[in-house]
């Protein structure tokens, strides 16, 4: 099967190379999650009741138990949860996700379409007999681009650890780059080229 060339403007691709690694540190930097939480001396319960009377003990004053020089007490400049969000443009990204395609263009493995819609079950073993044919190495990392959602394939791949699925539509910059092999058919080609080529002029 013929596969189509995505970025022909030599020029094109000097532009966008940049962009490839500016959205996939956008693509990290969004999917963490900063959960990490600490007490301040407002949230430390206890500590109602002043330690020690104001003068005669020799000790400092202290109001507080729940104050930060104490064992126990809230923490000072502590991390709280927050959301950090970095944004790029979508033709930007668009043009990313073109640009990792043809860098990896030699690592496609095209396949017909029935190849994907035969499943009509949950079969591990099928997937593993369809790598076999393909002459794709076990260990290697393998994504699966299907032109349209398949529940049964999608779920007879969740038990393999180094084979993603994805929809041509929905494709994710860290998956391609990530992946060795790219399995895709001609008509999820199709769909790549219209989703991602729109709007790009």
């Amino acid at each position: 099967m013929e596969t189509k060339i995505f970025l022909e403007n030599s020029e094109r691709k000097k532009k966008a190379v940049g962009l490839i690694h500016r959205a996939y540190l956008t693509q990290l930097k969004n999917s963490r999650k900063y959960t990490a939480s600490t007490k301040t001396r407002a949230e430390v319960k206890g500590g109602g009741r002043k330690p020690w009377k104001q003068k005669g003990t020799g000790n400092a004053r202290a109001g507080s138990r729940r104050s930060p020089l104490f064992v126990g007490g809230g923490v000072i400049f502590g991390p709280k949860p927050r959301t950090i969000s970095k944004k790029i443009n979508k033709k930007e990204r668009r043009l990313a996700i073109l640009s990792a395609l043809y860098l990896k263009k030699q690592q496609f493995v095209m396949v017909n379409e029935d190849t994907f819609t035969q499943f009509d079950g949950v079969k591990t073993k099928k997937v593993c007999q369809l790598i076999s044919t393909l002459k794709l190495e076990n260990n290697s990392k393998i994504l699966f681009v299907l032109s349209k959602s398949n529940k049964f394939f999608w779920l007879s791949t969740r038990n393999i650890s180094n084979i993603e699925v994805t929809i041509a539509g929905c494709l994710n910059i860290e998956q391609i780059l990530n992946a060795n092999y790219i399995v895709l058919s001609n008509d999820g080609l199709d769909l790549i080229n219209s989703t991602y080529e729109k709007n790009y002029e």
